[in-house]
């Protein structure tokens, strides 16, 4: 299978070509490339966005995430290329319900962006197969460049490591998150890819930590020492307390 891939690049990009690159042909893409012909591509893996929840220039993000995937999509509907596209359980909002067709309230820019995606993505029609992946919190090797928005594991670690200190948000413990490893998603990529299946499903695990049990673990590791400190003004109303996928819908094409 030839595949394309978007946003090769990215954490979670570079850990999908590692994995999928001794097993088909690969084309890729990230933000600046020329889009490569359809020719020969059956598949895309639409990963490419601008994924800074606290982002705020709304034209950057939907010229970027949005007009971009609209105009992928057109090509695969045009050359018959079939997708997946990551999406984000940030478009559940506050919501403390998380099945796929649980009410959506995006956040920030960067979450509607995803939300007005996977509008445009299921959009009826027969040319080709849709597949969105809502991810959860994403974590594992190669984070680093992401900084402010990488994960509690890999910011904790840093901060241990580098200063022996952990900067926790006060309140720490009541963040509950759904923490997913990124062998885990490409393990369902890859899987999907088989499958004829359409539609939406969530990528997590089922289950949460909170972030100062992740902080707590990675202390002791490393004899570090945690410090409590205020939350940032700008996070205050759009940082999500909890999250826990229902992965009901997930499980069930797994099994087949």
């Amino acid at each position: 299978m030839r595949i394309l891939i978007t946003g090769y690049k990215g954490f979670i990009g570079r850990n999908m070509v590692n994995a999928l690159k001794n097993e088909h042909d690969l084309d890729l893409y990230d933000l600046g490339d020329e889009l490569p012909s359809f020719a020969h591509i059956s598949q895309v893996i639409h990963l490419g966005a601008i994924a800074d929840t606290s982002c705020r220039d709304v034209d950057k993000i939907m010229t970027h995430n949005y007009d971009f995937t609209r105009m992928l999509y057109e090509r695969c509907l045009r050359d018959y290329v079939n997708i997946q596209f990551a999406s984000t359980a940030s478009v559940y909002g506050k919501s403390t319900e998380f099945t796929e067709t649980s009410k959506l309230e995006p956040l920030n820019p960067y979450a509607y962006s995803k939300y007005l995606c996977e509008r445009l993505l299921m959009k009826p029609q027969d040319r080709i197969k849709v597949q969105i992946f809502r991810y959860f919190n994403v974590y594992g090797p190669g984070e680093d460049h992401k900084e402010h928005q990488a994960s509690p594991y890999n910011k904790f670690e840093k901060q241990a490591r580098e200063t022996g200190r952990i900067k926790l948000f006060k309140g720490s413990e009541n963040y509950h998150r759904d923490f997913i490893h990124v062998n885990d998603i490409i393990t369902v990529h890859k899987k999907f890819l088989n499958f004829r299946d359409k539609g939406i499903w969530n990528l997590g695990t089922g289950k949460t930590k909170t972030f100062m049990e992740i902080a707590e673990m990675v202390a002791k590791k490393y004899k570090a020492k945690i410090e409590i400190i205020p939350m940032p003004k700008d996070l205050e109303n759009s940082y999500q307390s909890f999250t826990k996928a229902d992965i009901t819908k997930l499980m069930k094409t797994l099994k087949q």
